[in-house]
């Protein structure tokens, strides 16, 4: 049984790549995450979400899951400077969400619906999905919380962009975290967190929208000013 008769519109990584040698004294991410069965208790899973259509600029966003796998090969599960190595972790590759090329709803809706599947085999992993456009993810919250009925959820969005456009040119990539808070129940604008906007790339409008749904807005320059400790406390 192959992932997109568990999941629907899920479907195998299309690059699953080995560490090109080995080292008996190491442990490549490629080699330790291997493919999830679905069955096996799991602590997160990797989902790609290989879709940039929505991207109001030109954008090879798409690619991004491949890259990521690709670079897995060159990367340990032992980080020096947290003195930490990862590999007790159970991490499996669930494989890649199918989009549509040319409907953003429906490659939208493939997203949502993959994520609240897989989660059906187990809520308590945590999904960690690499995308693919910020598009992205308003559908995979949605389907987080499809998984999750009846729980709050909270949501960080760290970037320069508040992403909280109108929809006046449609669910692009500049809009998740308004059709999050505006869309769903499960979000109050009090749980979300703007974190490090900054630059002459935002609107004076769509600041206001933040502090009109008390989501809390921390600019880089605040973050600079304080230190990123204190802003996370």
């Amino acid at each position: 049984m192959g992932q997109s008769d568990r999941v629907p519109f899920l479907k195998p990584a299309s690059v699953l790549k080995r560490a090109p040698w080995q080292d008996s004294q190491e442990v490549r991410i490629s080699n330790w995450m291997t493919e999830w069965n679905f069955v096996e208790t799991i602590d997160a899973g990797l989902i790609g979400a290989p879709y940039s259509s929505a991207s109001i600029s030109a954008s090879g966003a798409a690619g991004g899951p491949e890259a990521v796998r690709m670079a897995f090969r060159y990367n340990t599960t032992y980080s020096p400077d947290w003195g930490v190595d990862i590999q007790s972790l159970r991490v499996r590759d669930l494989g890649d969400i199918a989009g549509h090329l040319t409907d953003v709803t429906a490659a939208h809706q493939h997203i949502e619906d993959a994520i609240s599947g897989s989660l059906t085999y187990s809520d308590m992993f945590v999904p960690v999905i690499v995308g693919g456009d910020h598009s992205i993810t308003a559908p995979a919250v949605r389907g987080f919380a499809r998984a999750h009925a009846g729980k709050r959820i909270g949501v960080i969005n760290i970037d320069a962009h508040l992403d909280v456009r109108n929809f006046e040119h449609g669910p692009h990539n500049g809009t998740p975290f308004r059709q999050i808070v505006e869309g769903m129940d499960q979000v109050d604008g009090r749980n979300v967190v703007e974190f490090g906007i900054h630059g002459f790339m935002n609107a004076q409008p769509y600041h206001q929208w933040c502090i009109d749904q008390e989501i809390t807005v921390i600019s880089g320059r605040e973050i600079q000013r304080r230190g990123i400790e204190s802003c996370m406390g």
